[in-house]
Formats: C-alpha cells, sequence, structure tokens
C-alpha cells in the first residue's frame, strides 16, 4: 500500500491565532477612522491573502508595506510558548508511529508560520511546510495541498486534510483529501457548506479515530 498523510492549515486549525490577528486588523482599521468586530473580521478578512485584502480596505496605500508591517506585528505579539490546539501534539505523535507524512499549508507568511509552529512545540514534528504564497496559486486554490502531495509523494485519496476557513475548506476539498472542518472559528453548517466532509472541535474529538480508520482500514465502533 502507498504512504498515507495528514495536511494541516495552521491558523485557526493548530493554533488559536485569529483572536490574535483580529486585534491588529482592528487597531489598523481604526488608526483610520474605521471600526470593525469579530464578525467582519471573520466574513472578509479571515483566510485571505495580505495583498488581497488590503488593497481593498486601504486603497492608495502601500499594500505591501502595510503587510509587512501587520505581519512584524504579528509576530512581535506571538512572544513565548502558545498552547496548540487539544490533541495536536498526540495526533501528529501517532502519524509519526504509524509512518505517515505530515504537512503543513498555510496561507501565513514564512517567518510567522514557522514563528506559530515553535511557539506551540511543532516545528520539528512534520514533513512539509508549504506556504500558499510561494505556489503558483494560494488558497482557496487546491494548489498548495498539491503540492504538499507531491512533495510526500502521496495520492490525495491517502491524505486527510483539516482546516477551519472557507478559503481553506475549498482548497482541501478540490485537491481531493479527505477534508475535515474544525470549528475553533465556524459554526458546523459553515464548514460543511464550504467543503468539510467531517467537522471536529478538536483534535482530541470523539469521532476523530473513526476518520483516520480511512487511511487504517481499520473499523472503529
Amino acid at each position: 500500500m502507498g504512504r498515507k498523510a495528514l495536511l494541516f492549515d495552521l491558523d485557526g486549525t493548530l493554533i488559536h491565532s485569529d483572536p490574535l490577528h483580529f486585534e491588529i486588523f482592528a487597531e489598523m482599521f481604526a488608526a483610520r477612522g474605521q471600526a470593525i468586530d469579530m464578525a467582519y473580521y471573520m466574513a472578509h478578512i479571515h483566510g485571505t491573502h495580505n495583498l488581497e485584502c488590503f488593497p481593498k480596505f486601504f486603497p492608495g496605500e502601500d499594500a505591501v508595506a502595510l503587510a509587512d508591517a501587520k505581519e512584524a506585528e504579528f509576530r512581535k505579539r506571538l512572544d513565548g510558548p502558545q498552547p496548540p490546539m487539544p490533541g495536536a501534539p498526540e495526533l501528529f505523535a501517532k502519524a509519526r508511529d504509524l509512518g505517515w507524512g505530515i504537512a503543513i499549508v498555510t496561507n501565513a507568511a514564512r517567518p510567522n508560520a514557522e514563528q506559530m509552529l515553535r511557539a506551540i512545540g511543532l516545528d520539528q514534528a512534520f514533513d512539509v511546510l508549504v506556504i500558499g504564497d510561494e505556489c503558483a496559486r494560494g488558497k482557496p486554490d487546491p494548489e498548495p495541498y498539491l503540492s504538499a502531495m507531491r512533495a510526500l509523494d502521496v495520492a490525495p485519496a491517502a491524505c486527510i486534510a483539516f482546516e477551519d476557513s472557507p478559503s481553506g475548506l475549498q482548497a482541501a476539498r478540490a485537491s481531493g483529501a479527505f477534508t475535515v472542518g474544525l470549528s475553533s472559528t465556524a459554526d458546523n453548517s459553515s464548514l460543511r457548506a464550504n467543503g468539510a466532509q467531517h467537522v471536529i472541535e478538536n483534535f482530541n474529538d470523539t469521532t476523530l479515530p473513526a476518520i483516520l480508520a480511512r487511511l487504517t482500514g481499520e473499523t472503529v465502533t
């Protein structure tokens, strides 16, 4: 049998980072006389690329400079160890024991992704790190996930992907991976509407063993 793999988004999937992202975006809007709330952030910013959203929100300003400043501030505030999503370290260890590949597939900038992975103690726990901006096309296009599959030499049907954002779910589902949504930032119906084939609260969810059994061939009751 061929190799199996688990593919993970990062923001909102392995670490609860959205409150910090929202805080910084809210300050940027406030400095320009605008107010946003978390609902606005989730609807219009969450899961998008900086260079897609900044030109819309702050036309006439240097989008690259804004993105660089925002991400530098994020790294500054993400200081020291952070808790990973519950159950994530144990799931990584299980995948390692089974000989499965592990990839991180994220829209985050590389310095941010590396810092987040260090903060949650998983920076040495995976095989491949795929950055959306370094691909020909980012999420919601499936290319970042397909790139991870190529790097791991694994077929889409032998992969399970974990995501929390609409764009990420759409990308994972279109790649052919079995797509699991995490309800860290959205409800069940929204996750399923964007491509989730199963929904879990976190990686301690009691339904997760049955999902992993898709790759082991075991029967879980």
